[in-house]
C-alpha cells in the first residue's frame, strides 16, 4: 500500500497506523535524482510484500516542518515507523537488494 503523506496528515497516517503495521517514510523532492532512482524501487518492494508494510512518501520541498522535526538534512531519507518511533532508518539511493535487506530484518 502506497500513500502520500503532508505535514497535517502525518500524525494520522504514520504515527498512527505505525501502531497497527510498520510505516516506511519516503522523505524526497521532485528535484532529487537519488530520490527518482530510490521510489520505484520502494514502490516495487511495497507490491512485493504484499501489505506487510505502508510506504508513505513526503515530499520535503510541500512539508518542510515534518522534514525538519525528523531531522532530515539529506534526501532521499528513508525512515521505518513502528509503535509511533522511528526504529531503523536509511540515506541515500541504494540497490534494491539492500532496501529488502532493510525491510526483511524490521519486519
Amino acid at each position: 500500500m502506497e500513500i502520500e503523506v503532508t505535514d497535517e496528515s502525518f500524525q494520522k497516517e504514520v504515527i498512527e497506523k505505525s501502531k497497527k503495521i510498520p510505516v516506511l517514510v519516503d522523505f524526497w523532492a521532485a528535484w532529487c535524482g537519488p530520490c527518482r532512482m530510490l521510489t520505484p524501487i520502494l514502490e516495487d518492494l511495497s507490491k512485493e510484500y504484499k501489505g506487510k508494510f505502508i510506504l508513505a512518501k513526503l515530499d520535503v520541498e510541500e512539508n518542510q516542518r515534518k522534514a525538519g522535526e525528523y531531522g532530515v538534512m539529506s534526501i532521499p531519507s528513508v525512515k521505518l515507523f513502528k509503535k509511533g518511533q522511528i526504529v531503523d532508518e536509511f540515506i541515500g539511493a541504494i540497490p534494491k537488494d539492500k532496501v529488502k535487506i532493510f525491510i526483511d530484518k524490521n519486519l
